[in-house]
């Protein structure tokens, strides 16, 4: 499906009406996985952002990843991509109904990224406005648990299709504390996206 050549804020927004963004996983040299603290928020989440009109998605990706923690190319290992958008409705609390074009959702590509510098570089300072104030690294699955419910499938189908560029032997197995709709649920993603 081709993307419109419509801008919201310079966003392309396709004629579903939904929002071109990346997303970034950056994983450490012991598999933990970075969280981004939201400022004046609690809630935690990777980093992500949405794409310029024309911006190619790896393009985009070094852009956000040096607009939100201050990382540029030299200081990743780019690992893996999403083999296709992954798409997400958002609630229609969230839904902005009276913005022309209309975003109903975002369709993302995410990237499986190692650092490979210190941690000390990382900094949340180089956007326009910071997106977080603190970052943690957690377990490979964690991240599903700690965004914002809206997104879990999301994180979940990327983590599963990225997971062997990360570890190629075996992918970590899911957490046994995930309760059993969420199991359904992403089970049911995964077989729609082996079918695409």
């Amino acid at each position: 499906m081709a993307l419109l050549s419509v801008a919201m804020s310079n966003d392309w927004i396709d004629e579903e009406g939904f929002r071109a963004n990346v997303g970034i996983i950056l994983t450490d040299d012991a598999g933990q996985l970075l969280l981004g603290g939201r400022v004046n928020n609690k809630g935690w989440q990777f980093p992500q952002g949405g794409m310029l009109v024309g911006e190619e998605p790896t393009d985009a990706m070094y852009r956000e990843l040096r607009e939100e923690i201050g990382l540029e190319q030299h200081d990743v290992e780019l690992l893996g991509v999403t083999h296709d958008w992954i798409r997400y409705r958002l609630p229609e609390k969230f839904v902005r109904s009276h913005s022309k074009p209309l975003c109903i959702g975002q369709k993302q590509r995410w990237f499986m990224l190692r650092l490979d510098c210190d941690n000390a570089k990382l900094r949340f300072d180089l956007g326009e406005e910071a997106e977080f104030d603190r970052v943690r690294w957690v377990d490979y699955w964690r991240p599903v648990n700690e965004v914002i419910y809206f997104k879990r499938r999301v994180y979940a189908q990327a983590l599963h299709e990225l997971g062997a560029s990360a570890y190629p032997h075996e992918t970590p197995p899911r957490p046994r504390w995930w309760p059993k709709r969420w199991q359904s649920a992403f089970d049911k993603d995964i077989a729609r996206s082996s079918k695409a």
